[in-house]
């Protein structure tokens, strides 16, 4: 029969876009005299690189079928989703193997020592199918372009994405290690500015929200050197409850940064009045009170893993 073909993904720490991948299996001229001729599915899964085994042949180098894509890959066919590969070690059928036609040794015989005969095997199945990556990570931080969320990202995890002392927006996400005691392992992803309008796709609106989805609890990032710094709060939890109702009830912390600034300290007293929450006030550019967004961070993990083992699901862990 034609060997299993897997696709399957490890967990990536910069991820894209949207990929088009066009999916086609043929079935090999291959010996099948004891094994029944049937189709075999080729699989695309989740998982890391070591949960394929593959069986060694004599005389042959072990050959690996498995195709790695990353955690949080959305299958779609035709604009509908068939498949969503959100957990390590998802599988799914992306296209079947055609059976395997009857080689040289199946028509061996006494009084036909070296045959030239063979029987083609039947064509696999084709499929076009669109990979659309969603990035997965516990936090995501969520903010307008230059509050400062790749500084941060900088100053709290080994992630290094550019950053820069002129205006600029990163254009796609990327994800830190934010690491703790007993190799706890916290992921935080920069997610792309996001401007007004976002949740209509102004910009790349969508291409920037739907990583979103993924993040387990956020992280709003404030500029605080701005004038009314509230209204960016206000503003993001918008354009996330637009995008997806309930995005903007998620978990959350507000990071208010850029305190190093003199402008920000005549703003803090009023950002403070306006929410009336609790705000972590810091500056990524020189480390001030960094600690503080660690500890609420590790707060919000925990809630978080409590909540998933009350449901009788298992943390993400990276």
């Amino acid at each position: 029969m034609a060997p299993a073909r897997r696709f399957s993904a490890r967990l990536r720490t910069v991820f894209q876009g949207v990929g088009h991948w066009a999916l086609s299996t043929w079935a090999g001229l291959k010996p099948s005299r004891l094994l029944p001729q049937q189709a075999s599915p080729r699989l695309l899964s989740v998982g890391c690189a070591d949960l394929a085994k593959h069986q060694k042949l004599p005389g042959k180098k072990p050959l690996s079928e498995k195709k790695l894509v990353p955690v949080g890959t959305l299958v779609k066919e035709g604009g509908r989703v068939v498949a969503d590969l959100s957990c390590v070690g998802d599988e799914y059928i992306a296209a079947l193997g055609g059976a395997g036609g009857k080689g040289n040794r199946f028509f061996l015989a006494n009084n036909n020592r070296a045959p030239v005969t063979c029987t083609p095997g039947q064509p696999g199945q084709q499929r076009v199918l669109h990979l659309e990556l969603k990035t997965v990570a516990h936090a995501g931080m969520v903010g307008f372009p230059n509050a400062g969320k790749s500084s941060l990202l900088r100053a709290i995890s080994n992630a290094r994405p550019a950053v820069a002392s002129y205006p600029f927006t990163t254009l796609k996400p990327h994800v830190g290690i934010v690491h703790y005691e007993g190799h706890l392992q916290i992921a935080v992803a920069d997610i792309p500015g996001i401007i007004r309008g976002a949740h209509q796709n102004r910009g790349l609106g969508s291409a920037f929200l739907r990583h979103i989805e993924r993040c387990r609890f956020l992280l709003f990032v404030v500029d605080l050197s701005q004038p009314e710094p509230w209204t960016q709060v206000d503003d993001l939890k918008y354009e996330l409850e637009m995008y997806e109702k309930g995005l903007s009830a998620r978990p959350h912390a507000i990071v208010a940064n850029k305190i190093d600034l003199p402008e920000a300290q005549a703003n803090l007293s009023q950002l403070q009045d306006h929410l009336g929450q609790e705000v972590i006030v810091l500056s990524a550019l020189t480390g001030e009170n960094l600690e503080q967004l660690l500890l609420h961070l590790k707060v919000l993990y925990d809630a978080y893993a409590e909540a998933e083992l009350g449901q009788g699901r298992q943390p993400l862990r990276w």
